[in-house]
């Protein structure tokens, strides 16, 4: 609810008013009770439907008009405008209390000033009331029609007393200026009854100057009684509304009201109970300022109503009432509905596990169907990391309410095989068996056939679906590559260790005895000698081999006494029946040569000492290609 006080620009304008008129009062803020109230003692809401009946005579001196929006010094009663003045906003919005029908009021240009007058009976006296209505500019700014200098609508209340001869209150709303968009205000002015008085007369007063856009609509006219702010507490500190579920009961709560003495000296008491908030019963016997219930066992309201005397508890046109306290009573829930338990295969995502519950409610979720560890919270699915059973129990998400039986929901996991997908070599112009791998499984190939073990003669890539007896099916690939052919390029001796490179790159296994096989190239360490190097592809579709010498040949030659490298020498010569062996420096110049078996060399020409550097050499071996390679002299 929104309180509104006077607006600088309205105070000026009255004051205005005052000088110019010489006016014996002077305008009241604004304001809505701040304590309790009670119930309405008057309500216009100008009824339901979409066409209203004029006002009785006497209530106002404008002109009634109906099925069509009023012209200048008219009214109507509606549910809509904005059908024939397209300057007007085209709806009411539903934001009042009654949201039915609206008094519509075209303000007179030349007669502005008071357009509702209504005796408001049966009060009581020495009794602070609250008056309030609600307010629209009807007019639509951005229409345009009043080239955005339309004139705000102004209102006056006053408040007189039976015999329309002294005011008791006014106030005034301010300038309600037009929008875009259609939107009500509810304003109230709050005023005190005097000795010997049961009844006021409400004046309304439209204060805009004549000019365009002048013109209002209102609705919900209400008088209800304004006393102490009374406050409803618990003996349990809890505040409304209050949940309590089965499982807590028995049990009462007490409630104590305190009012703020804003208006009252002292207070009665009559304490109400209603089941919809609406209906109110007083409860007998409970007149103190505290109430305990009675052991809860169902949702109720509950209520103080508070009068200055007692003899007004009876009166609501004379008391006041608080603000309800509700007490929500939670039933055990039912026990979730399981969706179903679920198996899957240990190579598939875990999906969750799922239950229903009722509307307003979630579910908790343990490890056993009593008692147990609570292992997710607030939610209708489990998210679980391993088979097993687990238990919801619903949950109500407002008071948190639970504790009724549970459901329990499985999860079951099925091992899947587990393959290796394979890269294999086809030789020309044969067939390749290609095979799943597990036995006793049910099988599909990509081929159609569903044998565990099947032929092709085709290279390709083929796969294969395994399926286990509960279901759970893995998918092994194979790639099927033209064998690789194989061929000896050269065999390389590198001091003690022998290369062979092949002539194409490709998967193939290598050997130096024909019996021993290895995917490396590479065989280390392998003393000199006459070997024979094999080469076969993984399919051992052929095999090549080659028969080379191996001379273990230094790389390095360094003269300096430490026994090691000391002198150049060729190691496995021995194993040939003829070798020979010459040495060159980098210009070709021959440093030395001799027999390959009794070669030896220091690192000298004729006695000297040569300086660092590479020198090359040419090895003939009966029967095999010259070996040519590069000695290091490192001082």
């Amino acid at each position: 609810m929104k309180i509104n006080s006077l607006f600088l620009g309205a105070m000026k304008k009255w004051l205005l008013l005052y000088l110019f008129l010489v006016s014996p009062h002077i305008s009241a803020q604004l304001g809505f009770c701040e304590g309790s109230k009670g119930d309405y003692i008057f309500h216009e809401d100008f009824g339901q439907g979409t066409v209203g009946m004029a006002l009785p005579a006497g209530v106002t001196s404008y002109n009634f008009v109906t099925g069509m929006d009023p012209e200048d010094g008219f009214y109507t009663v509606a549910n809509s405008i904005g059908a024939n003045i397209t300057s007007w906003h085209s709806n009411l919005p539903s934001t009042t209390i009654s949201n039915g029908l609206a008094l519509i009021v075209n303000a007179d240009d030349v007669n502005a000033g008071r357009f509702y007058q209504i005796a408001i009976p049966d009060l009581c006296e020495n009794t602070s009331y609250e008056f309030s209505a609600f307010l629209m500019n009807v007019y639509d700014k951005s229409s345009g029609v009043c080239n955005f200098q339309d004139i705000p609508i102004n209102v006056r209340f006053e408040i007189w007393d039976e015999t329309n001869s002294r005011i008791l209150k006014e106030g005034v709303t301010g300038d309600i200026a037009s929008s875009a968009t259609a939107k009500w205000e509810q304003y109230a002015l709050t005023f005190q009854t005097e000795p010997g008085q049961d009844s006021v007369i409400l004046k309304m007063f439209n204060e805009g100057v004549g000019g365009c856009g002048n013109d209002l609509a209102i609705d919900d006219i209400v008088f209800r009684s304004c006393g102490d702010l009374t406050e409803i507490s618990s003996d349990s500190n809890a505040e409304s509304p209050f949940y309590i579920c089965e499982s807590e009961t028995p049990s009462t709560l007490t409630l104590t009201a305190t009012p703020d003495f804003s208006v009252y000296d002292q207070h009665s008491y009559q304490w109400q109970v209603s089941d919809n908030n609406q209906n109110w019963q007083d409860i007998r016997g409970e007149t103190n300022e505290s109430y305990t219930t009675p052991e809860i066992s169902g949702s109720n309201f509950y209520r103080v109503k508070v009068a200055e005397d007692a003899v007004n508890l009876s009166n609501n046109l004379c008391s006041t009432a608080s603000e309800s306290f509700q007490i929500n009573f939670n039933k055990v829930p039912l026990a979730p509905i399981s969706n179903g338990d679920i198996t899957i295969c240990s190579n598939e995502d875990i999906p969750p596990l799922s239950v229903s519950v009722e509307n307003g409610e979630t579910s908790n979720w343990y490890d056993a169907m009593e008692n147990g560890n609570l292992i997710a919270e607030g939610s209708t699915s489990l998210f679980p990391e391993d088979e097993g059973t687990y238990y919801a129990e619903a949950v109500n998400i407002t008071s948190g309410c639970g504790g009724g039986a549970r459901t329990e929901v499985t999860l079951t996991i099925f091992e899947s095989i587990i393959v290796e997908d394979a890269v294999l070599q086809l030789c020309r112009d044969s067939q390749l068996e290609l095979d799943a791998g597990i036995g006793n499984m049910q099988y599909l190939w990509s081929t159609g056939e569903i044998s565990e073990k099947i032929l092709i003669a085709e290279a390709g890539n083929y796969y294969v679906s395994i399926t286990t007896e509960e279901g759970c099916s893995t998918v092994r690939n194979f790639d099927i590559q033209p064998v690789d052919i194989a061929g000896i390029n050269e065999v390389l001796s590198e001091e003690n260790r022998v290369i062979i490179n092949p002539v194409h790159s490709g998967n193939f296994e290598y050997s130096l005895d024909g019996i021993n096989y290895q995917l490396s190239n590479i065989f280390e360490p392998v003393s000199g000698g006459v070997y024979t190097a094999y080469m076969r592809d993984l399919q051992e579709c052929s095999t090549v081999l080659l028969e080379f010498p191996h001379i273990v040949i230094q790389k390095y030659l360094t003269p300096n006494g430490d026994g090691y490298n000391d002198v150049f020498i060729l190691n496995g010569v021995e194993y040939f029946s003829s070798s020979y062996i010459s040495l060159f420096d980098r210009y070709g110049k021959l440093i030395k040569a001799g027999n390959g078996e009794d070669f030896t060399w220091n690192g000298t020409f004729n006695g000297k000492e040569l300086p660092a550097a590479d020198f090359w050499y040419e090895i003939y071996i009966e029967g095999f290609k010259t070996i040519k390679g590069n000695i290091s002299l490192v001082r």
